[in-house]
């Protein structure tokens, strides 16, 4: 049980309808729960986004394959499943 009120896929509407299609383009349609706590702030998920799509998909010297190894070490490090 979520101690954060998300709103989910099927519920959605209006810009956060966009933004859960945007995030299923990527994922099949699924969203993880990490982006549903920003639900109740659609303007916090977009940028939420935004960040994550320019550090794993914005012009880089390093690989997709060396960014992913570098968030799953920081992940890791912090003991967070993400």
């Amino acid at each position: 049980m979520a101690w954060i009120k998300e709103v989910e896929v099927q519920e959605a509407e209006g810009k956060l309808k966009e933004l859960y299609d945007r995030i299923g383009t990527r994922t099949k349609g699924r969203v993880a729960n990490i982006l549903k706590v920003h639900s109740v702030r659609p303007e916090v998920m977009e940028a939420h986004l935004n960040l994550y799509e320019n550090i794993m998909f914005g012009d880089s010297d390093l690989s997709r394959a060396q960014r992913e190894m570098i968030a799953v070490v920081v992940s890791s490090s912090n003991s967070c499943e993400y």
